[in-house]
């Protein structure tokens, strides 16, 4: 946890996700902690499979019915890892709500996007119909669908991947949530409209004053939009800290390897593409050593045999490796 700040608003701690397959349990995350304070923005990096929508599934209660989460889960100081069902719907979609990765699998294709909307508002607001019509539309307006009065009364496939994701934000936030998770909210989209997308998410969070965690790979995301990020390395933090320390003075060899890797055209590369050898691990119940030992070009015979701990430096910055320093 980050020491000497305020309450946060949501606190981890010692999450794991594990999942009953025919050939046994498989861990997804492993002991994770982290906190989210009012008003930040935070990244969630890592390649996939490395545990990142399972972290935010954990925190929603939507975990697939083969998984099992233990650990907790503080969202205003209350539990909620675990809670039943209808409990969890009394914040779900209120005060604490969910982008998903493909809008064509969130939206109901069999209802109009006015229907979907306004139940949220209805529900959960008390609002009347006209009331939550209206609120809806210039929700609509907010997130920038033109001419979102008439466009309102639409079905999902009538838009394109662009707007139904806007279609998507616009749900997720019509309550004014305190936090909202976003798991790679741009994954089916190109790269001009992925832009638009995350920069609308962070500005909306930043107007409604909500907290934002954003799931992603893409490292240039992370850069222009968040506050801090967490390094994500097979189910475990490899490193967290703010952003511009992770970026100006990375210390944990798995970030620098996502960093060397980003596409760039300059004379550091040569324009050539820079890859992480090897490939992940395959999280087959408890392993020792590092998860990331048998691809580090660092790697010490701890490594292999020893898990490290996470060290926090007087920063809040943390790191887990045998070999490097925590940031002062």
């Amino acid at each position: 946890m980050n020491a000497g700040m305020a309450a946060p608003l949501l606190a981890v701690d010692g999450l794991t996700v594990r999942f009953k397959l025919p050939q046994g349990w498989v861990t997804a995350v492993d002991k994770v902690a982290f906190s989210i304070q009012p008003g930040e923005i935070v990244g969630i990096v890592g390649e996939s499979g490395s545990g990142k929508s399972q972290i935010l599934l954990s925190i929603m209660g939507l975990l697939a019915s083969n998984g099992r989460a233990s650990g907790s889960v503080r969202f205003r100081g209350n539990e909620i890892l675990n809670r039943p069902a209808d409990e969890l719907d009394g914040i779900r979609g209120s005060t604490l709500s969910m982008i998903f990765q493909d809008p064509m699998t969130s939206l109901n294709p069999y209802m109009r996007v006015s229907q979907q909307l306004t139940e949220v508002l209805t529900t959960h607001q008390g609002m009347s119909e006209t009331q939550a019509f209206n609120t809806a539309t210039a929700m609509l307006d907010r997130v920038r669908i033109p001419d979102a009065r008439r466009r309102i009364g639409l079905y999902p496939h009538e838009f394109s991947g662009g707007m139904r994701q806007r279609v998507m934000i616009a749900m997720a936030l019509l309550c004014r949530p305190a936090l909202l998770l976003a798991d790679e909210p741009t994954t089916a989209l190109d790269v001009t409209v992925q832009a638009q997308i995350l920069e609308l998410i962070a500005e909306l969070g930043r107007d409604l004053g909500t907290s934002v965690a954003i799931v992603t790979h893409d490292l240039g995301v992370i850069a222009r939009l968040c506050d801090r990020v967490i390094v994500l390395y097979g189910g475990r933090i490899m490193e967290e800290g703010k952003v511009d320390d992770i970026f100006h003075d990375t210390r944990h060899p798995y970030t620098g390897g996502l960093l060397a890797a980003t596409p760039r055209l300059d004379a550091a590369t040569h324009g050539e593409l820079v890859t992480i050898p090897g490939q992940p691990r395959a999280a087959m119940g408890d392993l020792p050593g590092c998860p990331f030992a048998p691809r580090c070009a660092l790697k010490a015979d701890i490594c292999t045999a020893e898990m490290p701990p996470i060290v926090t430096g007087p920063s809040g910055h943390r790191l887990a490796c045998h070999l490097r320093e925590v940031r002062s």
